[in-house]
C-alpha cells in the first residue's frame, strides 16, 4: 500500500490553512466539503499525525500541522519551479499564479493587464486578490505582489516596473473656500483627507506625510474630519471639495488634466514607484517572470 503523501493532498492542505476552513477551502478548489475532509484524513493517516484542531466554529493547525504546512509550501514551490525550469523555451507557462495588489490600483491598472495576459496564456490559472493591507507573501501563499512602493522585507526580491509619485491636490471649490497653503507647514492648518497606503507605516496612518521638496525630505503632521482606508473613497471626497489629498499621479492624473483637481504645493511630491515583489528569482519561475514582464509593458504602454 502506498502511504506516501500525495502532492495534490499537500496542496489541498495548504489551501485549507490559507482559507482557514473546510467550507472555504472546498469553495476555493471547486470540490465538496466531504472530499476535503476525506483527503485531509488520508493525509493525516499517511503522515501519522493530527494536522488540525477542529471545532464547530474554527479550524486551527496543530504544532505538527504547522510544521507540515511549512514543508508542504517548500515542496510545492520546488515542484512548481522544477516544472517552470523544464518548460522554459518548450511551452507556454502554465499552472496556478496567485498575485495581490491594492484595491484601486488593482481594479484600474492590474486587472485589465491580467485580462490580456490570460488571453495570451490560457494554460495559466491566475488568482488576483485586492488587499488594502500589508501582505505576507510566503505565509499567505502568494507568488507575486504588485505594490505602489518598495519592498522592505529582506527575504523578498523586487523589480521596479513603473515610475510613479504621490502629489498634493484639492478641488477648486475647496481652494476657493480655504485658500491654498503657501508652505508645507501650512498644511497642518488645512483639512487633509488621510488614507493609509500599503507601503506606509503607523506614522503615515496617523497623518504624517513625508514629501520631497526643495530642501530634501520633509514631514508634516496633517489632520482633518474625514479619513478612510480606501484610496478611491478619498479621491471622491477630494472631488467633492472636502480637503487636500496626497495621491498617486496614476490615480489623480486624469482629474488634474480636466481641472477637477488642482496641484497644491507643486514643488513637493512623494516617491511611490510601482514594484513587483516576489519570493523567488524570476529565472526560476516562468509564470511569475511572464506576468511581471507583461504588467511592466502594459503600464509602460498606458503612460507612453
Amino acid at each position: 500500500m502506498n502511504d506516501q503523501p500525495l502532492l495534490a493532498d499537500l496542496r489541498l492542505f495548504c489551501t485549507l490553512v490559507r482559507e482557514r476552513g473546510f467550507a472555504a477551502a472546498a469553495r476555493a478548489l471547486g470540490v465538496s466539503n466531504a472530499y476535503v475532509s476525506k483527503r485531509i484524513a488520508l493525509l493525516e493517516q499517511s503522515l501519522q499525525v493530527k494536522l488540525l484542531h477542529r471545532t464547530t466554529r474554527s479550524v486551527t493547525v496543530t504544532e505538527q500541522g504547522a510544521l507540515v504546512h511549512q514543508w508542504a509550501q517548500r515542496i510545492l514551490e520546488d515542484v512548481d519551479q522544477m516544472r517552470d525550469a523544464v518548460s522554459t523555451g518548450q511551452r507556454a507557462p502554465s499552472g496556478l499564479l496567485r498575485l495581490c495588489t491594492s484595491s484601486g490600483f488593482g481594479r484600474n491598472r492590474v486587472a485589465p493587464a491580467i485580462s490580456a495576459l490570460a488571453l495570451r496564456y490560457p494554460a495559466m490559472e491566475i488568482q488576483l486578490e485586492l488587499l488594502d493591507r500589508p501582505v505576507d507573501l510566503i505565509g499567505e501563499g502568494f507568488h507575486l505582489d504588485i505594490r505602489v512602493g518598495e519592498a522592505h522585507e529582506p527575504h523578498l526580491m523586487s523589480r521596479r516596473i513603473a515610475a510613479n509619485q504621490r502629489v498634493l491636490c484639492a478641488a477648486p471649490s475647496y481652494l476657493t473656500r480655504h485658500g491654498a497653503p503657501a508652505t508645507l507647514a501650512e498644511l497642518a492648518q488645512h483639512r487633509c483627507i488621510v488614507v493609509r497606503e500599503r507601503d506606509q507605516g503607523h506614522d503615515h496612518s496617523a497623518g504624517r506625510w513625508l514629501l520631497t521638496g526643495p530642501a530634501g525630505m520633509e514631514s508634516v503632521k496633517v489632520a482633518g474630519p474625514l479619513s478612510a482606508s480606501n484610496g478611491e473613497i478619498v479621491h471622491q471626497w477630494a472631488l467633492d471639495g472636502h480637503g487636500i489629498i496626497l495621491r498617486s499621479i496614476w490615480d489623480v492624473g486624469p482629474a488634474l488634466a480636466r481641472g477637477a483637481l488642482q496641484r497644491v504645493l507643486p514643488a513637493y511630491a512623494q516617491p511611490a514607484d510601482v514594484w513587483a515583489v516576489y519570493t523567488s528569482r524570476l529565472s526560476t519561475s516562468a509564470k511569475v517572470r511572464v506576468c511581471v514582464e507583461f504588467i511592466e509593458q502594459w503600464l509602460a504602454g498606458e503612460t507612453a
